[in-house]
This record gives structure tokens, sequence and C-alpha cells, in this order.
């Protein structure tokens, strides 16, 4: 039996054929063909089917093309469908934590996994800073690493980590463009930071 997140993407899978591709790739600029539209999420190439609306993405060290996971193909379906008309970036970071008493509720206890997501790194700043840099970061300001990354190539994000001391525990902190609820809904920026800080686990284990 599939589990509940299996189902949750194919649903979305299969809402994806209702929206105008038409007006995705005009609205992100996206490369596409009779077959499939293509973008970037955080520095890998992804595609969806037109006509199943299936999201892959492409293993470069295999050549191959492999089915997306939850939370990417999530984001990526958010982002294609549901983003605002005449979305646009601010060019103004604002932390994610700011997000959490706007949205209140069940919603708010999302960043209660990111407070303790610096545990992850402990020790490993240059690990984590070479990690950001293998996945297309560029270099930010404060903190032990810091780095701004392409979430799409029309959306960064950034973070900031500091590594533990004699008082503090190790913390990572994120940061977004102040507009980013235009781009998707906050359930799918949890989707988006989990991959994310899945990635750069792998990167750093």
């Amino acid at each position: 039996m599939r589990d509940n997140y299996e189902t949750t993407k194919n649903e979305m899978q299969d809402a994806f054929l209702a929206y105008p591709q038409d007006r995705m790739i005009s609205r992100f600029g996206l490369r596409h063909d009779a077959d499939h539209l293509y973008i970037r999420f955080f520095d890998r190439s992804y595609r969806i089917d037109r006509r199943s609306g299936k999201a892959e993405w492409l293993d470069e060290s295999s050549g191959e093309w492999v089915s997306a996971g939850f939370n990417d193909a999530m984001t990526i379906y958010d982002v294609l469908c549901q983003s605002k008309e005449g979305c646009h970036p601010a060019f103004e970071w604002v932390s994610v934590s700011g997000f959490s008493p706007i949205m209140g509720g069940s919603l708010s206890r999302g960043l209660d996994f990111f407070s303790n997501a610096g545990a992850s790194f402990e020790g490993k700043s240059a690990e984590l800073a070479a990690a950001c840099e293998r996945i297309g970061g560029r270099k930010w300001r404060g903190g032990d690493a810091a780095y701004e990354l392409d979430m799409f190539p029309f959306l960064p994000v950034a973070l900031r980590f500091y590594d533990s001391d004699d008082e503090y525990s190790a913390s990572l902190q994120f940061y977004t463009d102040r507009n980013i609820l235009d781009y998707m809904h906050y359930e799918t920026l949890m989707f988006a930071l989990s991959y994310l800080l899945h990635r750069l686990k792998e990167e750093t284990a």
C-alpha cells in the first residue's frame, strides 16, 4: 500500500495537468519542448512530463532521470501552479522564523524542526560551507558558514550557521525573500527547506 506522501504527490501530479502550461512557461521563462517543462531546483535539473505531470530530476553522475521525491515535487508543483499573478521578488531578506506568528496554529510547529537543525552540522562548518558551494551557493554575510542559494533561478534563499561554543548550541537560520508567499504556500516553504536540509546532510555525511 502506498504511503500518504506518495498518494499526495501523485494527486498533485494529476492536478498539475489542469493548469495552463503556457502560463507557467511565460511566468518563469521555462525551457520546454513538446514533451517536458524544465526547471532548476537547488542546482538540479528537473523536468515535468506535459502529459502525465510526473516530475523527475537528472542524476548527472549516471545521466538518468530519477523520480522526484515528495518535498521537491510538491515545491515545484506549488510554484508552477499556485504562484500569484505578477509575483516578483522584493529583494529584501526576512527570517523564516518571522512567518511563524503570522501563520500560527499547527503550521507554526514547522519551525520546531528547523530550530534543532543546527545540531546536524555541529563541528562541521567547513563541511557545510563546501556542501553549499557544491550546490551552487554563494557566500553570504555573518556566521561560521553563510550562503545564498537558488531554490529556483528566480527565487533565492539563504542560510546562516553558527557553530556551538561554551555558551550556545549550534544554530542554523534560514532567510527568504519577503515576497516568498506570493510564490508558494507556507507549508510548501517547509517542504523546500526540508529538502535543502536533506541535501546538505547527504553532502556532509
